[in-house]
């Protein structure tokens, strides 16, 4: 009765603060403004000024739920040609327009929502505005240009078939939906993409991008006023169209089509499997009980199946579970990645899992940290200025607004055995699910139907029905002698901690025939240390809604741990423990080693891991330490033991450290801390430049592909060389939406759906790489694409306007990525290993931005000549 009772009114609270809302004209709440204009459009802003950005996002309430099936993917195309030009800014100049003041621009399409992003530097906020006005409602939708786009659509839609993951989920949401307005891919279908034209996107347009149809998000360091101003002089004028219909509730009792059970063959080394079932949408207070329900099965490594598939029977390499919502309906997923073998035994083992589960099974301590670690997601959304706006503009365009919010945080903590029993009754039954499977070319499965039938029958007659139915201080560097250092980065503007620590080390310290092993230790850290087993640790860091990571870089060893600030002295406690008293049981570290095999075996399945996993081996071969891969082989792996896994430690524990602290924390208690830890006994050379290799070109093949990967790389110096600023600064004018690689291939010539530049600098090397994603047919027209472009560059020097913008790029992206905690804890102890001023990168964007196009021009000639480059062409 209690559940029903609360179901009912939390409903009712929320229907009413949406009517509160549309009958208030201004509602406002600290540093928060939500507006609606006479026209309709709602006008959220959000004053946050912890960073000097903007991020403006604009929603519209239409995606591919609302498309007639003949236009299906009309949604997607009319994102993709907003970025064509508008009625004031021809092809390219929106993008150049924001990237040149240092902004990011990007849109997206989903179910029930299109949205058009800015994220621009503090002083350019109108410009951010301005752009997703017109991307939105002054679109110039060229027909020529729709033709080429098309091309460039259908590209990314194949690219997405090559996925296993990406193919294998719209199978599951393809299936399990089919029967309602969820039951086609966002992207549509080959045949529905050509067949839009021009007229059918504006009559798109009008239909559906009306002001009371839309949400303007604008959070940053503004002034509320003066942006509720000028979104009233930009989008006041607009007007509404025509009434929209009110999108009608789904039934789910027949949402699933299609056969219970497919298997897909395709050219995958692995098999990928998904069960799906049809549930309740995001309004729906039922489906938090499913969010908590998903999380405790497969939502972290304490969860049932994970524990019991993946850590205890190693009988998959992957499993996870999830509640995706979409405003009418959703979608339980789980997906398994597996061999061949391991099909039958984990599938029989599943079935009957699932078919005996019961809500009595979870114990409370469980159910209390699946809805910590649910409701820490959303506290920690605020920690950037991205996630904020993300965060907030789902709570407002999608729940409902503020208390909408406080009902699904309230109905979240008070999930209790006996809602988790009904949610396993209504909704995880077999009768509705819909299973889909990628297995390789020629691999013999099981029945899988027959198994599922026979294991887990499911609810017949009535209950069948019934089922249905249903803020920043100081820096601080403390040098504490004999090799220790540490940096305090304090900000106490949400109650989080990231804490890093790194040493030199890592592959640098391995021979050639140890390869692997620095990346295995790593992962076996964190499985266990003192007393505390691997289930034991996951425990203690999901009881804390808290994280916990070591990974082994080209030459350095780095381990971290985040998570919210009340828990600091157990992070401390911890981290001394996994530093002095490692289990590296034999059991974990075999486990960690099948994982990596694993992860080698699916490069395959992922065109582009595979054709990067080659680029080392071929820049820098002979067994030096930049040519590793990091994985190693199958064959080291299966010959690393506990007894290499501890010396390795031993001497990587030995070195030199720094400890980076960033967020909320007692300086004193972290002073103390950083002196207890280890003292240094020895420091190993780095390893010094690396040789470049003598062979210039490899030829890679993955059949059964749709798209052709082309990768040119051209040796060049690292961060810490004179000409490191001008090679950052050739990468920002190429890369990007404005740049010259994305505006003449992919704009004007169709070439691909990816293409990109990009300077990637290690501590003794460094590399300029050209990348495009095109067909088989088109990779002699891409490398001549590449060919004319460097040309142009090495023989005229590039515009000034064009290098400003190219250097404000650099500056708007530096501030983007150091918004987490963890990121400017680890850049700081980066920065601090490899003997760099602090702030290092952004010192090299403010030489960058001095540089004249006569030293870009002698910087390019220098670098981008034939003799440099290296060419790896990946063809189904």
């Amino acid at each position: 009765m209690r559940r029903f009772f609360s179901f009912v009114v939390l409903t009712l609270i929320l229907a009413l603060s949406s009517t509160v809302l549309a009958a208030s004209e201004k509602v406002q709440n600290d540093d928060r403004t939500i507006t609606r204009l006479p026209n309709g459009l709602t006008v959220y802003i959000i004053k946050d000024a912890r960073f000097p950005l903007v991020a403006t996002r604009l929603y519209v309430r239409t995606g591919s739920a609302n498309e007639k099936p003949e236009q299906a993917g009309i949604s997607h195309l009319l994102e993709h040609m907003v970025f064509k030009g508008t009625e004031h800014r021809p092809k390219g100049q929106v993008a150049r327009d924001v990237e040149a003041l240092g902004g990011y621009l990007n849109a997206a399409t989903s179910f029930d929502k299109t949205w058009y992003m800015t994220d621009m530097p503090a002083a350019h906020w109108r410009t951010g505005m301005d752009v997703v006005k017109e991307m939105a409602f002054q679109p110039s939708l060229d027909p020529k240009e729709l033709e080429s786009e098309k091309d460039v659509v259908i590209s990314e839609l194949e690219g997405d078939q090559d996925s296993p993951m990406s193919r294998l989920f719209e199978s599951l949401q393809t299936s399990a939906l089919q029967n309602t307005v969820y039951g086609r891919p966002i992207i549509g279908f080959k045949d529905t993409i050509r067949a839009v034209t021009a007229e059918d996107l504006r009559a798109y347009v009008r239909h559906w991008y009306q002001p009371q149809n839309m949400l303007l998000l604008v959070a940053g360091d503004v002034e509320p006023q003066a942006v509720l101003a000028y979104s009233q002089k930009l989008f006041g004028g607009l007007t509404n169209s025509g009434d929209l219909a009110e999108a009608q509730p789904i039934s789910l009792a027949d949402a699933s089509g299609g056969p219970r059970v497919e298997v897909i063959h395709g050219p995958w080394n692995k098999v990928y499997m998904g069960m799906a079932f049809p549930v309740p949408g995001l309004r729906d207070l039922r489906s938090v009980d499913l969010d908590i329900l998903c999380y405790l099965l497969g939502g972290d490594g304490t969860s049932d199946l994970y524990r019991k598939f993946k850590y205890e029977k190693q009988m998959v390499d992957n499993i996870s579970m999830g509640n995706m919502s979409l405003a009418r309906a959703g979608l339980v997923y789980l997906s398994a990645q597996l061999d061949v073998d391991k099909v039958e035994p984990f599938w029989r083992e599943l079935t009957k899992d699932m078919a005996a589960l019961k809500a009595g099974q979870f114990k409370p301590e469980a159910i209390a940290r699946a809805r910590f670690n649910l409701e820490d997601n959303m506290d920690r959304a605020g920690e950037t200025l991205n996630g904020l706006a993300s965060w907030l503009g789902t709570v407002q365009f999608e729940l409902g607004g503020e208390q909408a919010e406080m009902n699904l945080r309230f109905a979240q903590r008070n999930v209790d055995t006996a809602q988790l029993a009904q949610a396993l009754e209504q909704w995880i039954n077999p009768r509705q699910a819909r299973v889909r499977v990628l297995a390789p070319e020629g691999a013999k499965l099981p029945d899988l139907e027959a198994i599922l039938q026979q294991n887990w029958p499911g609810l017949d007659g009535d209950h069948a029905q019934k089922a249905r139915a249903m803020k920043a201080g100081e820096r601080e560097v403390l040098q504490l002698g004999a090799g220790r250092t540490l940096i305090l980065l304090p900000d106490a503007t949400i109650p989080y901690v990231a804490i890093d620590m790194m040493l030199p080390g890592g592959n640098a310290m391995l021979k050639p025939a140890q390869q692997g092993l620095a990346g295995l230790t790593a992962r076996a850290l964190t499985t266990g240390s003192g007393k505390l087993d691997a289930q034991a640790m996951e425990r203690f860091f999901a009881d804390r809604a808290a994280a916990i990571d070591a990974s082994a870089g080209l030459q350095s060893f780095a381990l971290s741990i985040t998570g919210p600030a009340r828990f600091n002295a157990d992070y401390f406690s911890m981290l001394t423990e996994v530093l002095r008293s490692p289990r590296f049981e034999e059991k974990e570290i075999r486990r960690e080693a099948d994982s990596m095999k694993a992860a080698i075996r699916q490069r395959a399945d992922r065109p582009t891991s595979f054709l990067f996993s080659r680029l080392n081996g071929l820049l820098f071969p002979g067994g030096q330490p930049y040519g590793y891969d990091g994985l190693g082989s199958v064959e080291t792996l299966d010959r690393l033991t506990n007894k290499d896994v501890r010396a390795f430690w031993q001497e990587q524990m030995g070195q030199p450290w720094v400890l980076s602290v960033a967020g909320d924390f007692d300086r004193e208690a972290v002073v103390a801390f950083a002196r207890s830890l280890p003292a240094p006994k020895t420091d190993i050379p780095a390893p010094g430049a690396p040789t470049w290799g003598q062979d210039k070109k490899l030829d890679l093949h993955l059949p059964g592909r749709n798209q052709a990967h082309v990768l040119q790389v051209f040796k060049a110096v690292p961060a810490t060389h004179a000409d490191a600023p001008a090679l950052m600064l050739l990468q920002s004018v190429l890369s990007g939406q404005s740049g010259l690689l994305f505006s003449q291939m992919r704009d004007v010539e169709g070439l691909g759906y990816t293409v990109t530049a990009f300077y990637r600098s290690m501590p003794e090397a460094g590399m300029m790489a050209f990348y495009i994603g095109t067909t088989p047919d088109k990779v002699e027209q891409a490398q001549k694409g590449f060919a004319k472009i460097i040309g142009d560059i090495m023989t005229k020097p590039l515009p000034v306007p064009l290098l400003e913008a190219g250097a404000n790029r650099l500056l708007g992206a530096y501030y983007r990525d150091r918004q987490s905690l963890g990121s400017r804890a680890a850049d700081a102890a980066s920065d601090a290993l490899l003997g760099r001023p602090f702030d290092f990168e952004r010192q090299l964007i403010e030489k960058a931005a001095k540089l004249t196009p006569a030293q870009v021009l002698e910087v390019a000639k220098k670098y981008l000549g034939e003799a440099n480059a290296y060419d790896l062409i990946l063809l189904p």
